[in-house]
């Protein structure tokens, strides 16, 4: 996969980046990345990667835009009202990267849907805001051994995994086994705007680190993040044994 003139210029400050160059700039082009839920995270996740020369992004998100999105989801504005979020996001990000092709789904993804859905993808971004999706993601990329860069925000803080099921390690139960009978989300307590920036972000910073295959990632780690505090703490996430994905390879 080759780049043309225009997308040298354009991607230049990327290129002389040592651990880059010309060969990371095709993967980066060649990669097919899955997004799942366009909020607060999505938003910026989306916009990162097409501006990153992302070739190939599916959209997954079944919402319409509403008033109170509009804080945070940076992608939509007033003329967006009451529409879906997937065609109005494809619109925004085809402006940001004209040679992005964008694939939408206007779908909650569910037990039924979920393998066709991630089927072509090896690299899968969450920014789901429930339990349910959440564990059913996980344990779907666990069991086809995909990547998975998982984030959520509430209040004033962030957080964000990542599980290379590639190899053998930990997953998203054995940091949490159980569902949590109450959400914990933007709906349910809020959230400082600024946070889903800044988590969308680092979640685009690991897909991409993932594709360049470069060294020091997040692989079976949690990245928390205090917007008050302004800390950043990373921790370990150990297999549990008792894990119900057994969390082996």
């Amino acid at each position: 996969m080759n780049l043309d003139f225009k997308e040298f210029k354009r991607f230049e400050k990327q290129i002389i980046l040592k651990k880059i160059g010309f060969s990371g700039q095709k993967k980066i082009k060649k990669a097919k990345i899955l997004i799942v839920g366009l909020g607060g995270l999505g938003c910026p996740l989306v916009s990162y990667l097409a501006a990153s020369g992302i070739g190939n992004i599916c959209i997954v998100d079944h919402d319409k835009v509403e008033l109170g999105n509009l804080n945070r989801q940076i992608l939509f504005n007033n003329g967006d009202l009451n529409k879906y979020k997937v065609l109005q996001a494809k619109k925004k990000v085809a402006q940001i990267y004209k040679n992005i092709k964008i694939k939408t789904l206007k779908s909650k993804v569910n037990s039924r849907n979920i393998k066709s859905i991630f089927k072509d993808f090896e690299i899968i971004c969450d920014g789901t805001d429930n339990y349910e999706t959440r564990y059913l993601i996980n344990d779907f990329c666990k069991q086809n051994k995909k990547i998975l860069v998982s984030a959520a925000i509430s209040r004033f803080d962030g957080h964000l995994f990542k599980f290379n099921f590639k190899k053998k390690g930990p997953c998203y139960r054995c940091f949490m086994p159980e569902q949590p009978i109450e959400e914990n989300n933007c709906e349910t307590d809020g959230i400082f705007s600024p946070v889903a920036g800044i988590m969308g972000s680092i979640q685009a910073n690991e897909v991409l680190k993932t594709i360049l295959n470069l060294k020091n990632d997040l692989s079976s780690n949690m990245l928390i993040f205090n917007s008050l505090r302004m800390s950043l703490r990373k921790v370990k996430i150990s297999i549990d044994k008792d894990c119900i994905n057994k969390c082996k390879n």
